[in-house]
């Protein structure tokens, strides 16, 4: 298997790199099975998830990640939970994140999203 460490890294940059600015260009990671949790609001399937993350209140937004963990998981994929800050452009206030990914990978050797949780932190 890949060094986690590494895939997980570089599934974040282009992640976020695409989440900043073209959420719709994050569909390739997700499939018919992913799940997403969205402030406690489920949708499956890549076209939902899409759906949701391409209709945010805001279009562009600066991400900064705070903290990093990656795992493998046991089922052979990857674990990552990320906690950080979105800057929407036009806001002068950060809102803090956590975000969990589960990656697997494909027989392709590239890694999907399986699952997806995201949560604003408030306080």
């Amino acid at each position: 298997m890949a060094d986690p460490e590494a895939v997980g890294r570089a599934f974040l940059d282009y992640f976020y790199g695409l989440f900043s600015t073209n959420r719709a260009g994050l569909a390739s990671l997700y499939q018919d099975s992913s799940l997403l949790t969205f402030e406690g609001n489920k949708f499956q399937g890549q076209q939902a998830i899409i759906q949701k993350l391409t209709t945010m209140p805001f279009s562009n937004v600066a991400v900064q990640r705070d903290t990093v963990d990656i795992q493998p998981s046991i089922s052979g994929g990857i674990l990552i939970f990320v906690t950080g800050k979105l800057m929407p452009e036009g806001e002068n206030m950060p809102l803090k994140f956590s975000q969990t990914f589960h990656l697997m990978p494909t027989p392709n050797n590239s890694f999907v999203v399986t699952n997806d949780m995201f949560r604003l932190n408030y306080g």
